[in-house]
């Protein structure tokens, strides 16, 4: 998606894997060691490996849940669950005083503190420094502390959006349950979080440029490759860009066969009940929330799930919805130790680009699980990240793993009740969006169409006087 060029690197590994010498000398261990499949806290003899089935006992492409036919996934664009979801009073949320002010703080550029605040308005702030590059995100991160986004991307990313600026999302989170410990599956941008999402694994990519566009398939497959070599259809509907030609065979072998298809033509499918038994579906690379305004990208996602509410296929699908990463916003609860995917170590040079490994989840962001069978009055705190979407389709139709990552993931079970009536069997009445569509999606983002509500605020202007202080708010 589009996103700020990239910070200057060496490429460390010059093929989609690499040799087990060169990741010797880069400190890795060798290829098939599982110990260099390890984040932390799990022995390598516990993790399950890639080609592993989720149920051994059964054989590859067995269906375990049934009552699913129909998976959904929507991923949206580049925020936090505290800027979208902050405020929502569910799941752990900002932290308020009992008379409302935020307490949520982080060191200010100036030596001030930043706190949470309330942004002005819908429209993403012009001239801020926010961004969700691998070094901003890892200076963000600060070692464990999430104190370094006021310094790292300015006192704007510690803003966040309201109820009433997000009045579908809000009502959309209030019924379906929700994750508070769903992350990115790097910290870093929108392409290596996408090919977690794919192939569980991001190969060495740690942002959005040309390089993040393989002209190899992944070396043990993406999880469109598992669907095709067990009969289980699936699309990747898009305005711009499908999420598929991150791994050019991806785009080049489905480009004719129905499998990459406009995104109008998942509202088509949905009313005739002829959606695929996967579908992922993408946003627009513009106009998505990342950028812009976003009354737009809610509007967007509304369009999507209550395609999905009124459709015939309803009664048997599972939707997820959750963004690729968290866009440079502040969230408060650090990213989570992760297990390494495979020895393919982030294509980076230190000094001058900050240290790292795939061994972290990313920065939290939004997630909700709607479905018949979503759980009522229901918060997930298990740690999960993109891959635990690929272990949910993989369980369901005991498909091999790619990685260690999607391997060892917890697969989203616990947001799903089976046993009785359908706890959403009649599908909930939800909030309009802000900004809705009318009529037929814009094709891509350079259609007609879109229409702003709201006028960016210069980001040197924020926070609001009130909302920087001399002291943490506890002190």
């Amino acid at each position: 998606m589009a996103e700020e060029n990239r910070f200057g690197r060496r490429t460390l590994l010059g093929g989609a894997a690499a040799t087990g010498a060169a990741l010797v000398a880069s400190g890795w261990p060798g290829p098939g060691d599982p110990a260099g499949a390890i984040g932390t806290g799990r022995a390598a003899r516990s993790l399950r490996r890639p080609d592993s089935l989720p149920h051994p006992h059964l054989p590859a492409g067995t269906d375990t849940l049934p009552a699913i036919g129909h998976v959904v996934i929507l991923m949206m664009e580049n925020h936090s669950f505290d800027d979208h979801f902050g405020r929502l009073g569910r799941g752990d949320g900002l932290t308020v005083s009992r008379d409302g002010a935020p307490l949520n703080y982080n060191p200010g550029p100036d030596g001030d503190f930043i706190l949470s605040f309330p942004m002005p308005n819908t429209a993403v702030p012009k001239n801020s420094k926010i961004s969700q590059s691998w070094n901003a995100s890892h200076l963000c991160w600060d070692h464990g502390t999430n104190m370094g986004f006021a310094r790292t991307c300015g006192p704007a990313s510690m803003g966040h959006f309201t109820g009433a600026q997000l009045p579908f999302y809000y009502s959309l989170a209030r019924q379906f349950p929700i994750g508070d410990r769903y992350f990115s599956s790097v910290m870093a941008q929108t392409y290596p979080n996408r090919r977690f999402l794919i192939a569980a694994t991001a190969l060495g990519d740690v942002a959005t440029d040309a390089s993040g566009i393989s002209a190899k398939d992944a070396p043990n497959g993406t999880i469109f490759d598992r669907l095709d070599a067990h009969g289980i259809t699936w699309r990747d509907y898009y305005p711009d860009v499908p999420t598929a030609a991150l791994f050019l065979p991806e785009y080049s072998d489905n480009l004719h066969d129905g499998r990459l298809a406009p995104i109008n033509q998942f509202l088509s499918d949905a009313a005739a009940g002829q959606l695929p038994q996967v579908s992922l579906v993408d946003p627009y690379t513009n106009y998505s929330e990342e950028n812009g305004d976003i009354s737009i990208g809610e509007a967007y996602a509304a369009r999507i799930i209550g395609a999905v509410l009124e459709s015939p296929n309803w009664s048997r699908t599972a939707m997820f919805l959750v963004y690729d990463e968290h866009g440079g916003w502040y969230d408060h609860v650090p990213p989570q130790p992760a297990v390494r995917p495979d020895d393919v170590p982030p294509e980076i040079t230190v000094p001058p680009d900050q240290p790292g490994a795939y061994d972290y989840t990313g920065f939290r962001v939004p997630c909700v699980v709607i479905s018949p069978f979503a759980k009522r009055n229901f918060v997930s705190h298990v740690v999960h990240e993109h891959t635990s979407l690929l272990k949910f389709v993989e369980s369901k139709w005991n498909l091999p793993a790619m990685t260690y990552r999607d391997a060892n993931a917890p697969d989203m079970t616990e947001f799903f009740s089976f046993a009785g009536s359908p706890p959403f069997r009649r599908p909930p009445a939800l909030a309009a969006p802000l900004n809705p569509f009318l009529g037929a999606l814009p094709a891509t983002s350079k259609s007609p169409g879109f229409h702003p509500v709201a006028t960016p605020v210069d980001g040197n202007t924020l926070p609001p006087a009130e909302y920087g202080v001399t002291r943490p708010p506890h002190a």
